[in-house]
């Protein structure tokens, strides 16, 4: 659960989103909504959130549960960022690819400006430590895959990602620390070909979490 608690307004939720629809009357003269997934404030109102159109008017909680009739068994740890953006991003981007939940492990708080609300669709769940963490995965049998590139790290680009498992992302700069690497089934890196040493946490989670939806999503489910 995210620090503010899921029904405060975060930043992205402060005056109507530009896009959207108007309220159903307004959209579809005529026609009745009797879908009990509808939210009634939504119907009257108009639907302005951050959602697919087949989400427009839907309540937050028949969301919810229509993903997760179809969330992917792989889950994102993210080991405290030194930059809170970051963790917004990974929260945005595991929701777009409807990941089991993203974990944050370390300091609990975190800035939810980057995730565009979608973390009120997504599961996230706190660990205090790593250890906590790999309880859970031996307790949930995933296998942990950390994302860094090191000496000895199998490429992302030719890895076979397992299908359950937790892809585990390290803070901007010193990536995955040394225990994680440890504790993790393996560890793989993202081919790069220019002058920095590293990209972006928050894009290398993107990229790891679309190679494993390459391997193992069914594509004729995607919006």
């Amino acid at each position: 659960m995210s620090e503010n608690g899921p029904d405060e307004p975060g930043p992205t939720e402060w005056g109507e989103h530009p896009h959207g629809v108007g309220p159903w009357e307004v959209e579809h003269p005529g026609e009745n909504a009797d879908d009990p997934r509808y939210d009634p404030e939504l119907l009257d109102g108009g639907d302005r959130r951050n959602v697919v159109d087949s989400y427009r008017y839907w309540s937050r909680e028949a969301i919810v549960a229509d993903i997760d009739a179809r969330r992917h068994p792989f889950h994102v740890a993210i080991e405290n960022f030194g930059h809170d953006a970051n963790i917004g991003t990974v929260v945005r981007t595991a929701n777009a690819f409807a990941a089991a939940a993203v974990h944050i492990v370390g300091r609990r708080r975190w800035n939810r400006r980057g995730a565009m609300v979608t973390d009120r669709y997504q599961h996230i769940v706190h660990h205090p430590t790593a250890e906590d963490l790999f309880l859970y995965a031996a307790v949930e049998d995933l296998s942990i895959v950390a994302v860094d590139n090191v000496p000895g790290s199998v490429p992302l680009e030719t890895a076979t990602l397992p299908r359950n498992c937790i892809l585990l992302f390290g803070q901007e700069g010193p990536g995955v620390s040394d225990h994680a690497k440890q504790c993790a089934t393996t560890t793989v890196s993202i081919a790069q070909f220019g002058s920095t040493r590293s990209i972006n946490a928050g894009v290398a989670a993107g990229i790891a979490m679309h190679a494993w939806v390459r391997q193992h999503a069914d594509l004729s489910r995607s919006w």
